[in-house]
């Protein structure tokens, strides 16, 4: 298993916390520091890392639309930056375009992006809201998060049943009653993440 520098590093401290949690050693664990470290570095943290940004361009709207856009039960894989636990969830965004429209599955990279990282549902939520807003170029834009998160349900409180919802919205998603509404029921509207 080839690993770089920092991998290398980061192998290194995991081996050390296994032998104090007094992990035995054996034909399926040697290897574990190794494959953590490469898990940590390509895959869960990787949004940490701004050369892994996915190629995000808009195209001119040309033929002027001007109704809601959303893309509803992105899935969402974070892990809590205070537990290193895994939250999973889904992602409904939203916009009315203005002079420029976002390709579908561009949404999709984008939460996974900023998802993949040490991570709080509500930054993950804003950041998500901030690049679209700032990529279309209005501020038309809602952002709402459902999610469960493992660090409540497997320590602590131990609540097998509860989600978090999160939403950012802005424009006439804010301003505007119906639109908030609209939106809202399109999305779900808060219902719990389902099983």
């Amino acid at each position: 298993m080839t690993l770089t520098k920092d991998e290398i590093e980061i192998s290194s401290h995991i081996k050390q916390i296994m032998n104090l949690l007094g992990v035995k050693w054996d034909d399926s664990t040697n290897d574990t520091p190794h494959r953590v470290a490469k898990m940590y570095s390509r895959e869960l943290f990787c949004g940490l890392n701004p050369e892994t940004y996915p190629k995000v361009t808009t195209v001119q709207n040309d033929f002027n639309y001007d109704q809601m856009i959303l893309v509803n039960d992105i899935k969402i894989h974070s892990l809590c930056e205070h537990h290193l636990v895994p939250f999973l969830g889904t992602a409904s965004i939203a916009y009315f375009p203005d002079e420029k429209i976002l390709g579908l599955s561009k949404f999709n990279r984008i939460s996974d992006y900023y998802s993949r990282r040490p991570q709080i549902q509500e930054r993950l939520t804003m950041q998500i809201h901030s690049d679209i807003a700032e990529k279309l170029e209005t501020a038309d834009v809602a952002v709402l998060i459902r999610a469960e998160h493992l660090c409540v349900k497997l320590r602590g409180i131990k609540d097998q049943n509860s989600s978090t919802v999160t939403s950012m919205l802005t424009g006439v998603f804010r301003t505007q009653p119906e639109v908030r509404l609209e939106f809202l029921s399109l999305a779900g509207g808060g219902n719990a993440v389902s099983k």
